[in-house]
């Protein structure tokens, strides 16, 4: 007896706050609150709040963990986009250079977390001070704040895999078919789950950089398996392009052997460094930081 798909097509239409035209002409297209939007809005909000919490629990200097996190999530959005268009859309890059910049018009996730490590390698540059702590805090919030992203992919629909009538398949408009998005953020909430119990005591630094690595590469390894190897015609608003292949294995799946390699050696050096009072020890902030985040002085009246 063949398999029909179980999990419903769900779509939640965008918002619109001004109608084109709406102003005498403006604006000249919709202004609307759309579903992945906010759903990545929700994650960085509440990603930022974990960390925060933490970092005040852990005793490392909030200001400082602030700008981290602002250079991390900036230049990440961008780099998402634009190793997206890359490696992804090369022949675009080449017919529109420009666009590289529009980061509305598409973000990758492995993109994405190698433009926040480039950001984090940057500020860690700018301010001349230990990263691993402050990146540690930002790991240990991060599957919470991915779980609200990928719930963004999966109701945008955004990541339709191939063809299937598997009971786990989505009913997608024209066929049953993968929805990678979908099973990446049902995948994620253990992991945000066993990351929030585990940040209840203190854990040697590089411990949550490493278990997230470790955890996440051979997920997403095996879930690019399940991308079309076809391209998707466009029909019922559903489109996707084809990955390419290197040697049979997308971009992301070749980004796993090294995300793997880095998280291994983090969690390794976590555990070796575990009864060493340095592995909890809270960083000197930054003076150029400080500096500037400091109140001024009062001066005496004459």
């Amino acid at each position: 007896m063949l398999s029909t798909p179980a999990i419903p097509y769900v779509h939640i239409p965008e918002l619109v706050i001004l109608p084109k035209g709406f102003l005498g002409g403006f604006p000249s297209s919709p202004f609307s609150i759309k579903p992945f939007g906010t759903l990545v809005a929700i994650g960085v909000y509440v990603g930022s709040t974990l960390a925060m919490r933490q970092s005040k629990r852990l005793g490392l200097d909030e200001r400082v963990l602030t700008s981290l996190i602002a250079w991390v999530v900036g230049i990440g959005f961008l780099g998402g986009h634009m190793l997206d268009v890359i490696f992804y859309y090369p022949g675009q890059v080449l017919r529109d250079p420009f666009s590289l910049f529009r980061i509305w018009e598409g973000l990758s996730s492995f993109g994405g977390f190698t433009g926040g490590v480039m950001g984090a390698l940057l500020w860690k540059w700018r301010y001349k001070v230990t990263m691993l702590p402050y990146g540690d805090v930002i790991a240990s919030a991060f599957p919470a704040a991915w779980v609200f992203g990928r719930s963004g992919c999966s109701v945008a629909h955004d990541h339709p895999g191939m063809a299937s009538n598997a009971w786990f398949a989505v009913q997608y408009p024209g066929g049953g078919r993968f929805d990678l998005g979908l099973y990446e953020m049902i995948l994620t909430v253990p992991l945000a789950i066993a990351f929030l119990y585990l940040r209840r005591k203190p854990r040697p630094w590089g411990f949550y950089l490493g278990a997230m690595a470790i955890a996440y590469a051979p997920v997403r390894f095996a879930l690019d398996f399940l991308r079309v190897d076809q391209p998707i015609a466009e029909a019922n608003g559903l489109t996707a392009a084809v990955d390419p292949r290197y040697a049979g294995l997308t971009p992301a799946q070749w980004a796993c052997f090294g995300l793997l390699a880095i998280g291994g050696s983090l969690f390794i050096r976590a555990l070796r460094m575990a009864g060493s009072p340095a592995a909890y020890a809270a960083p000197t902030p930054p003076a150029g930081l400080m500096a500037r985040s400091a109140p001024r002085a009062a001066t005496p009246e004459s």
